[in-house]
């Protein structure tokens, strides 16, 4: 019998993942079934892009897995059932449901954007951790008159690219940002001094220590009381895992991450996998690794490379993962490249300026390189699964 392999989400994580795994085992031995409920490739990193107005290269799954044996499931997940080892999905564009069995699970769902409870948000506030989100902004911006008010509410990564983005792309708005603290206070000073350089030349409005505690239609309220107008209110405080996995028999950290040990293989479900945003997985310093595509792409790596090892019988091989560097966009003709220590401290060496933003493009151009070709470059040797003793393992022969 072939080993059923399903991969849950094809974002960076889950393409990366289950381009892998065809590479790495025969596909004449494993199915390999990758779920999700759009047939393109969303490159989230550049949603800020989309939201303004630029059309990104489309990049079809289909183009993506020509000739790999990746069977694309257009489709979207509604339950787990990690006791009897099968997902219900719903068709993506009809009412269609199936159950579908694994043998080996990669739960790749990832995360979208968190209102926090903060009343208002969810009714009022626009984001970009989506495809549907970023083109719902992209609408509501074209829409705006020259003078009117956008506040981007949280400093962080995602925060600061958008109101940098939206400031250079429609410089007759008044765009404001509205941090929890200081701006750029995770940056080295150089940072911080390039990116309050970069803000100020754009214009953009900055509301240091202004946590928003409630979004009205056409203003935030600061817990200060402070009201700040926004006929637009982009909400980037935060990311929150897919719900799915709340509702299953895994262990669950805080937040709805799953538990996994450094392979990627859940804590209490060893035929599970978990990769990216929803892996509660430890790296340098046993600290969490945040939410990223810098930290997602090298689990996914992990996942595969350790659920080829194990049906092989061999030694798992275990992928260092430490952060070197954020590369952030502000705009098309400026970034800040901030390099850190291998537990994402900042460190004082940054780079800034256009050299910067073409690093942050070519970083860009790489991520969704990788995903559309998971598995070039990779050796061609293939692993045979050949059925153990008990039927849900299996185990790989290598051949040449």
């Amino acid at each position: 019998m072939q080993h059923r392999i399903v991969v849950l989400g094809a974002g960076y994580t889950g393409a990366i993942a289950a381009g892998r795994l065809a590479k790495r085992l025969h596909r004449e031995d494993v199915t390999i079934t990758l779920v999700n409920p759009e047939p393109d490739f969303v490159e989230r990193v550049r949603l800020h892009q989309l939201a303004v107005g630029e059309d990104l290269r489309p990049r079809p799954f289909a183009e993506m897995f020509a000739g790999t044996g990746v069977e694309l499931k257009l489709a979207k997940v509604t339950a787990v059932d990690v006791d009897r080892k099968t997902v219900a999905v719903a068709a993506a564009n009809g009412p269609e449901r199936e159950e579908l069995a694994y043998d080996t699970l990669v739960y790749a769902l990832g995360s979208g954007w968190n209102d926090g409870g903060v009343p208002g948000a969810a009714e009022h506030a626009d984001e970009v951790s989506s495809r549907p989100g970023a083109l719902r902004l992209r609408d509501r911006l074209a829409a705006l008159d020259a003078g009117r008010p956008v506040v981007v509410v949280g400093g962080g990564l995602t925060g600061v690219e958008a109101a940098t983005e939206i400031a250079e792309a429609r410089p007759d708005l008044d765009v404001a940002l509205a941090a929890h603290g200081a701006l750029g206070d995770w940056l080295s000073e150089k940072g911080r001094a390039h990116l309050r350089k970069v803000v100020d030349g754009l214009g953009i409005t900055v509301h240091e220590h202004a946590a928003v505690d409630a979004v009205e239609a056409d203003r935030v309220t600061t817990a200060d009381g402070r009201g700040i107008p926004a006929d637009v209110t982009v909400w980037t405080t935060g990311f929150a895992v897919h719900p799915i996995a709340r509702a299953t028999a895994l262990e669950i950290a805080d937040g709805g991450r799953i538990v996994v040990d450094a392979t990627m293989r859940s804590a209490s479900h060893p035929d599970v996998y978990a990769v990216g945003d929803a892996a509660m997985a430890m790296g340098p310093g046993d600290k969490p690794l945040r939410m990223s595509c810098a930290s997602g792409v090298p689990t996914a790596w992990q996942a595969a490379d350790a659920i080829a090892a194990r049906l092989a019988g061999t030694k798992v091989p275990h992928i260092g993962i430490r952060y070197s560097q954020q590369c952030i966009s502000l705009g098309r003709k400026e970034g800040l490249i901030q390099f850190v220590t291998a537990d994402d401290q900042a460190v004082e060496r940054a780079l800034t300026g256009r050299l910067a933003a073409r690093y942050k493009e070519l970083i860009c151009k790489g991520a969704a390189w990788g995903a559309a070709n998971p598995t070039v470059g990779m050796p061609t040797r293939r692993r045979r699964v050949v059925p153990q003793e008990t039927p849900s393992r299996a185990r790989v022969e290598a051949t040449a």
